[in-house]
């Protein structure tokens, strides 16, 4: 299992920064308030109904994922998109403001070896960032392209004087993200670490008592070492 992983995928970041910090839309607050203390805000660029105002990246009404009108006015963010040959979900720009913290959760089933990838784009950030992922830190740099296991705990601090604006990328997990995946500089979770999270998860598939569930936890006991 991927803990988080640096994709050779290159962002014109020259040309990104100027037209998102040229954005006059109102920013709304992240809709997860238990999560963080200060200002987390959040930009919507694509997301279920295709509505600014849509903070939520999943489909909770089925709707499909569409271009929101701010798109429009970040040519640069759209031209890097147009690179991406897989599905994309939701696209947001998100504002961890100076001294604001997102505290430590998990963000379940969001994980590449589930067939879907966050992708973090970092557009404006500062050295005082901290970004841990199972109390590692990840020192992402504006204009690389990160992948973070979000199914694992994971938190973040802004001690910095400035804001953190990351752009946020969704995808569908196909043979081109694969690929990518492949050629990334990646971290993984200690094999014992894995061992012992399966296991929970069969305990909980057990625990439901239904012929579906009972059935995916047999499949995952094969998967585990002897």
């Amino acid at each position: 299992m991927i803990r988080y992983a640096k994709l050779h995928l290159a962002a014109n970041i020259a040309c990104i920064q100027p037209e998102v910090a040229a954005l006059r839309h109102s920013w709304n607050p992240h809709f997860n308030t238990k999560h963080y203390e200060g200002e987390w805000t959040v930009l919507s660029l694509r997301v279920p109904g295709g509505r600014t105002d849509e903070v939520m990246p999943d489909q909770v009404h089925g709707e499909d994922y569409l271009d929101t009108p701010l798109m429009a006015a970040c040519p640069a963010i759209r031209e890097l998109l147009q690179t991406f040959q897989c599905p994309l979900l939701a696209v947001r720009l998100l504002n961890l403001k100076s001294g604001a913290v997102i505290k430590e959760h998990r963000d379940h089933e969001l994980a590449y070896e589930k067939g879907e990838a966050r992708l973090h784009l970092p557009v404006f950030t500062n050295n005082k960032v901290e970004f841990y992922v199972e109390d590692e830190r990840v020192n992402m740099q504006e204009g690389e392209c990160w992948y973070i296991n979000a199914n694992l705990p994971h938190r973040v601090s802004n001690h910095g004087n400035t804001n953190r604006i990351h752009l946020v990328v969704d995808c569908k997990v196909n043979d081109w993200l694969a690929a990518q995946f492949e050629l990334a500089e990646k971290k993984y979770v200690p094999v014992e670490k894995q061992q012992h999270q399966l296991m929970q998860v069969i305990r909980e598939l057990r625990s439901q008592q239904t012929e579906v569930a009972t059935a995916l936890a047999d499949q995952l006991e094969k998967t585990l070492i002897p």
